[in-house]
């Protein structure tokens, strides 16, 4: 009875040695797996820092991008008085020599008068800013504007006198609303050209209700 005791008691020990090597097998594996555990946790991070970096890619603002992608606008750059004044060239007919002037009798000050344009009378504004015109001081040349009409109806051309024309300059974005000079309906916005300067652009169809000349 003492031996079966005795034989009971070694075979508990070795069933419990026996698991104490499986445990310490079993530790000696682990080292081998956690390494690719780790790898594994490094490659699925990675993927999700490349997940965010597309998303924030796409969340970023396209602001930029679309400006790139607006047509170009040409504008006619020409100054009236002190002032340089800018129109879009899709509204712009053409730029004549200062023409023979026929004063309009009792017309406001801003009308110079009108002139003959291919069998066309056409009057001529001056917008320029200053006091007054000096009598033996013309403006140079006239920028003609056109200004389309509802559908069946004749488009209304309108001079401008001019007294030198900059050029033509192409711009992709949107004209600069917040140094447009407050106080004048006619001007839209500005236009920066040659580096550092600006010009007044104008809205045609305001100008026209500005310096309204009636029926000629």
């Amino acid at each position: 009875m003492l031996w079966l005791n005795n034989c009971t008691f070694h075979w508990d020990n070795y069933i419990s040695r026996k698991q104490i090597d499986l445990l310490a097998d079993k530790k000696q594996v682990e080292p081998a797996v956690q390494p690719a555990s780790q790898e594994a946790q490094s490659q699925e991070q990675q993927n999700l820092d490349q997940q965010n970096l597309d998303q924030q890619s796409l969340n970023e603002p396209v602001e930029a991008d679309l400006e790139k992608r607006l047509p170009e606008r040409q504008y006619c750059v020409f100054r009236a008085g002190r002032e340089r004044f800018c129109l879009s060239m899709l509204e712009l007919e053409e730029v004549v020599e200062w023409p023979a002037v026929t004063p309009v009798p009792l017309a406001p000050a801003f009308l110079m008068g009108i002139f003959n344009l291919r069998g066309t009378i056409v009057p001529i504004v001056d917008i320029a800013f200053s006091e007054g015109r000096r009598p033996d001081l013309l403006p140079r040349h006239v920028v003609v504007a056109a200004l389309s009409q509802e559908p069946g109806q004749d488009v209304v051309r309108l001079g401008i006198a001019a007294d030198e024309v900059i050029g033509t300059f192409a711009n992709s974005g949107p004209l600069q609303l917040e140094e447009a000079p407050s106080g004048i309906s006619h001007c839209c916005g500005m236009l920066r050209h040659e580096e550092d300067r600006l010009a007044l652009a104008l809205d045609l169809r305001r100008m026209a209700e500005a310096f309204s000349i009636g029926v000629i």
